[in-house]
């Protein structure tokens, strides 16, 4: 076999139809996934503003005082209640699509996809009650 490769000076240009940077809007479920990308980045930002608040507490009374009375500027609360909403439609999409990203198998058989997302809800609602209780006893 040889090794020798010859190319051609004229090599065929190959047709690609042209795609609109507006193609996800044309199936609801392509805006759907596209979508669920994008909230990555407010959950990126849920982190980042978390770690800021560990680095304020870090630095003492004040300077958490200062990070604190920052988050409760307009700013910021717009910014927070739009991540939440963003973050609850990532958690939402995230449970209900587990059942495919995750096959459960129980004596030889498939557990039914309800029961896996329900599970997740479940988790869920207990750790949010956890949480609150924690929060809210005191």
């Amino acid at each position: 076999m040889s090794s020798d490769v010859h190319y051609t000076l004229h090599h065929p240009k190959w047709y690609r139809r042209r795609v609109s940077v507006w193609w996800w809007l044309q199936k609801r479920s392509y805006a759907q996934f596209v979508l669920r990308e994008l909230t990555s980045v407010f959950v990126a930002f849920f982190a980042v503003v978390s770690l800021w608040q560990l680095h304020a507490l870090g630095e003492g009374p004040e300077a958490y005082a200062h990070f604190m009375a920052r988050l409760k500027s307009p700013l910021f609360l717009a910014l927070h209640g739009v991540t939440f909403l963003f973050v609850l439609f990532h958690s939402i999409t995230w449970f209900n699509l587990a059942p495919t990203a995750i096959v459960v198998r129980l004596r030889g058989k498939r557990v039914p996809d309800f029961v896996i997302a329900g599970m997740n809800y479940l988790v869920w609602l207990v750790a949010s009650a956890a949480v609150a209780w924690l929060l809210l006893r005191g």
